[in-house]
């Protein structure tokens, strides 16, 4: 398949792939597994060439893959693009896991992997053995089965449109809807997007089931009691537990959820209701129109590029690039996968970015989010090993959520002064809003996977009693089967089982780098840019303290992280009365 944009091909050479080599084709990739597990590498120097070797070979089809991937998600109703990629999912991949796995074991087994383990390559041992205890060639049909259902659900939520003022428009292009001073335009609006949802609702449920299935065998092949524990390991969570993040849940639960009521009931009382409805909670209380960033996606990126310039001169320069060599998908349309994310192209070393921006507030900061992501690459993309060319994930989105903040003192690009200082603190206000609903997803899941025998009606209730715990004054009367569905809408629990604790984690480090920030702000920068040149060549306590935060999500750090937002909220809406009553 050709390349997404504009890539350029010759700073990072092939030598050991041929050039022309076709990544889908698995005749051409085999023998080069072969010739690696051929080769006998003597001395430390030599096992590190070879790795490198593997390295290169596995960029290669890494890239490949995240290709089709990202041409798939671009256009769900592609027949072509899905057909390239079940094709990989099912011809290429599978067969390249087993040779992966002897790959990593001729590397432990080597007399010289110890004395390379003692240095750089520390992580990468570690990792590696950890891998191969976990491998199981009866797995492997497993992922591919649970891969093409997670593709099945991207089309099927891709697909989801209303009818809507004389027109189709996707659930994402519905959203501006939300924030109208029209109460009974928001209702109306609120009700089609989650009756839609309603209408898959059976269809989600059997993706998930069948999911839920599949993760379980995997686990059992694999030895483990439960899929989360078999998770855990697979993610190489080897620096805090489940009960860790039990833990955070009852922090969030008594230092957030008060403040998020609070938050609410103020602004039940601002709008003058008798209750807060669904529909209520994204519009502007005061009354004031829905904030406009802009128009056009062309807009947004210019918009930010500026930001990311004023952020740090190099920042605007890379983001440049990627609008040059077309590495943006910026727009929603019907037929393209929900959400946002950054793919690493891992061969070129370069990010690609992919929303559903619709021209509303949120769209500004998912652009700075995913913009902090393709940053992590630009810094990381030196490093040869491609293990390395990444992160866990529990820092990636410190890479992520950090720029939404450091970049929040610019976001009058797209504002008037008065217009800044609320949408600033509307962010705060969902970060505030975010780590309740975090803990909420954090613990269904765990849930889900250490109780896989549950009905459907026991998942339910669940999920409702999760909602009482975490939740807001929100009045659900007359829609509780949207309130009992409402996890449908979290893509992580179909495709990235137990990921969504990352975010809690790294949305806590990211505010120490934004206060950090605001005490002396070049060295926060300078000290967050270099920990993400370190990729993932250490550990993640390293990672945080090389940012010059630390690797904590209990209360000791919750408790002061939240009164500093919330602190700030109160003096950025000072502010805002203040230019308002000038």
């Amino acid at each position: 398949m050709s390349p997404i944009g504009k890539i350029k091909r010759g700073e990072f050479p092939r030598t050991f792939v041929p050039k022309k080599a076709d990544l889908g084709d698995w005749a051409q990739i085999e023998p080069l597994f072969v010739r690696l597990l051929e080769e006998e590498p003597k001395t430390a120097k030599d096992l590190e060439a070879w790795l490198l070797k593997g390295s290169e070979l596995g960029a290669c089809i890494d890239e490949e893959g995240s290709i089709r991937y990202v041409k798939m998600t671009c256009h769900t109703d592609d027949p072509e693009a899905e057909k390239a990629y079940l094709h990989f999912i099912q011809e290429i991949a599978p067969k390249c896991q087993p040779y992966g796995d002897k790959l990593n074991r001729k590397f432990i087994n080597h007399p010289q992997s110890k004395a390379l383990a003692k240095g750089k390559y520390f992580v990468f041992d570690r990792n590696t053995r950890k891998a191969v205890e976990m491998y199981r060639d009866e797995n492997i049909p497993l992922f591919v089965e649970l891969a093409k259902l997670g593709q099945q659900y991207q089309k099927t939520v891709g697909a989801m449109t209303v009818q809507f003022k004389g027109k189709e428009r996707t659930l994402q292009q519905m959203s501006v809807y939300l924030e109208k001073n029209d109460r009974a335009l928001r209702e109306k609006a609120w009700t089609l997007i989650t009756n839609r949802r309603l209408q898959d609702k059976e269809t989600l449920e059997n993706y998930f089931d069948e999911m839920l299935k599949l993760r379980r065998k995997v686990a059992a092949n694999a030895g483990y009691k439960n899929f989360r524990d078999f998770t855990f390991d697979a993610m190489m969570r080897f620096e805090y537990a489940p009960k860790d993040c039990e833990k955070f849940h009852d922090a969030v639960e008594k230092l957030i959820v008060p403040a998020v009521r609070k938050i609410q009931r103020k602004r039940k009382k601002t709008m003058k209701i008798d209750s807060l409805r669904p529909w209520d909670v994204v519009v502007d209380p005061l009354g004031r129109p829905p904030l406009k960033p802009f128009e056009k996606s062309e807009q947004l990126s210019k918009g930010c590029r500026k930001i990311f310039a004023a952020v740090g001169p190099e920042l605007g320069k890379r983001f440049q690039a990627m609008i040059d060599n077309e590495l943006l998908d910026l727009d929603s349309r019907k037929g393209k996968a929900p959400g946002g994310y950054q793919m690493t192209l891992q061969e070129a070393r370069v990010p690609f970015i992919f929303m559903n921006a619709v021209g509303v507030d949120g769209d500004v900061w998912t652009l700075l989010h995913e913009g902090g992501h393709a940053f992590h690459t630009y810094e990381f993309r030196r490093e040869p090993l491609v293990d390395y060319r990444g992160s866990p994930m529990e820092f990636a989105e410190v890479a992520s959520m950090s720029m939404e903040l450091l970049g929040m003192p610019y976001i009058n690009e797209f504002y008037s002064e008065e217009d800044a200082k609320r949408a600033a603190t509307q962010h705060l206000e969902g970060i505030v809003g975010l780590l309740p609903w975090i803990a909420t997803i954090d613990a269904f899941q765990h849930w889900l996977y250490l109780n896989p025998d549950h009905t459907r009606e026991e998942r339910r209730k669940f999920w409702l009693s999760l909602m009482d715990r975490f939740g807001g004054i929100v009045d659900w009367t007359g829609f509780e089967e949207q309130r009992a569905y409402g996890w449908h809408r979290q893509l992580h629990i179909f495709l990235h089982p137990l990921y969504y604790i990352e975010y809690g984690i790294a949305q806590l480090g990211a505010l120490q780098v934004w206060l950090r920030a605001k005490k002396d702000r070049r060295a926060a920068i300078k000290d967050y840019l270099k920990a993400l040149s370190l990729g993932a060549s250490t550990t993640l306590p390293k990672l945080f303290e090389a940012a010059g935060i630390r690797f904590d999500f209990s209360r000791d750090t919750i408790e002061p992280l939240a009164e500093a937002v919330l602190q700030e909220m109160g003096a950025t809406r000072s502010k805002v009365k203040c230019a308002r009553g000038a």
